[in-house]
């Protein structure tokens, strides 16, 4: 008794003919991969369901497991609150994954629930699946904003809980793909929308998870994509197990990607540890990218690992060249562990007496003062990748038109309030956008004019 059957599906309102008013049919294939989802499920009459919502309470360091006894929700937000679904959870199973998560040594359990109705991320599929009542208990599991290594270990843990309480277990993972897949949709139109769904689909026709654990954290936020925390949940549900992989259906009309999956168990296959093949891969990157660093991104990875592991801020070291010690220049040291910003800290202008103190003051600075960010660990350290943005001069500008978000960063001030963002960053594509997030970042409501100024980098990485 374990994981009986896996699978992967969208949550679009629309789909529902309450909601859809005869939209759905416009998705008639996601549709009926669903009902196959749905006619599998009850044929295997699991006892647990566990769903994994890419839209439950979910934190950026904690995965949330949702709490009580039962839940109830309903489509009213959607126009159709005659939509309703009430879910009994499977409280013995909860505690045992909270325990098991524990052990794992991974931030999960029942705390902190803001709110206890169901997610339509959740209540789409259990609509579905339901009919007029669910034959199982339920498990309803969130993502967070941790690597993609621990929501794996969080399905590993999944699976092992299955096994220890002798249930059979149906896992589905309710996610939607890219919203950016035309001009009309949500969220406009990216290369990266299409392209991610290409990449995510391909991988679960597949079943080759280590694609999805490894793709590219630039393109998955520029794809505006929602469900692949959920997804790197479910390859931890399947770890070390030979599946037969089916992508049942895959459309995008509305500029949504839509992709329902299946994913049926066939015995134990030790090669299909995908964290630790993802660990190796990563480990492998971060050794190339140490072996040709030049000393100003040696200067500050050497700077965080001596003051995450002392607390203490390390000296200039001696022998350095003469561009770092002979130059004054504000430097932004950014700090990034699995594709995902860790920490950035940068002056403007030199606030100390060379490039090479800039390094070493802003690099702890990284490491420990970035607000957004809880401090660097020690265990950390081998993961995490650096760059160092050394400014130029600034020179006031009177208009967009002299901007290129390639070429020059941007400093937005107004009264006291400044803001910077720097050039030819992942994600930022257009002169507007960047003046937005630069705004954004000193408080300045994005229509209130302001003085600006641009400046150009050398990055070393």
């Amino acid at each position: 008794m374990s994981i009986q059957l896996a699978a992967i599906v969208p949550h679009p309102p629309i789909i529902l003919p309450q909601i859809g008013q005869g939209q759905e049919r416009e998705i008639r294939a996601t549709t009926a991969a669903y009902r196959e989802i749905t006619k599998r499920v009850r044929q295997l009459a699991p006892d647990t369901l566990v769903m994994i919502s890419s839209h439950a309470t979910s934190y950026a360091d904690y995965f949330h497991i949702s709490p009580g006894r039962k839940a109830r929700g309903d489509m009213r937000r959607f126009g159709a609150e005659q939509v309703q679904v009430t879910a009994i959870y499977d409280e013995e199973f909860v505690r045992a994954l909270e325990q098991n998560a524990k052990r794992a040594g991974l931030p999960a359990g029942t705390k902190g629930e803001r709110d206890k109705t169901l997610d339509h991320g959740t209540l789409i599929p259990l609509t579905f699946l339901a009919e007029r009542e669910l034959s199982c208990e339920v498990v309803r599991v969130g993502i967070s904003g941790l690597d993609a290594v621990e929501h794996y270990r969080l399905g590993k843990c999944i699976k092992r809980t299955a096994e220890e309480l002798g249930r059979d277990v149906v896992v589905v993972a309710s996610g939607d793909l890219s919203h950016k897949l035309i001009e009309s949709g949500p969220y406009g139109f990216s290369a990266s929308g299409p392209e991610f769904d290409r990449q995510a689909t391909a991988a679960m026709a597949s079943g080759d998870f280590c694609k999805l654990l490894t793709m590219d954290a630039a393109l998955c936020e520029e794809a505006a994509e929602c469900g692949l925390g959920t997804f790197w949940i479910l390859a931890g549900v399947l770890d070390r197990t030979a599946v037969k992989s089916e992508l049942l259906s895959y459309e995008g009309p509305f500029g949504v990607g839509y992709a329902v999956a299946a994913f049926t168990p066939e015995g134990a296959d030790e090669s299909r540890a995908f964290d630790v093949l993802c660990q190796k891969a990563e480990r492998e990157r971060v050794g190339e990218m140490r072996a040709n660093e030049d000393e100003f991104v040696r200067l500050a990875r050497q700077t965080v690992e001596t003051y995450v592991k002392t607390r203490e801020m390390p000296p200039v070291p001696e022998g350095l060249s003469e561009e770092l010690t002979a130059r004054r220049a504000g430097v932004f040291v950014s700090l990034k562990r699995a594709g995902k910003l860790r920490g950035c800290i940068g002056t403007i202008s030199a606030v100390t007496g060379s490039i090479a103190e800039e390094i070493v003051k802003n690099a702890v600075s990284a490491c420990s003062e970035d607000p957004r960010f809880e401090p660097v660990q020690p265990e950390e350290l081998e993961r995490i990748t650096y760059s160092v943005d050394v400014l130029g001069p600034t020179e006031r500008i009177d208009s967009p038109d002299a901007l290129d978000v390639k070429r020059y960063g941007v400093i937005v001030v107004s009264g006291y309030r400044k803001g910077l963002l720097l050039p030819n960053l992942e994600g930022v594509d257009t002169v507007e956008e960047q003046i937005r997030i630069a705004k954004r970042k000193a408080g300045i409501p994005e229509s209130e004019r302001c003085r600006m100024e641009r400046f150009e980098v050398v990055r070393h990485t």
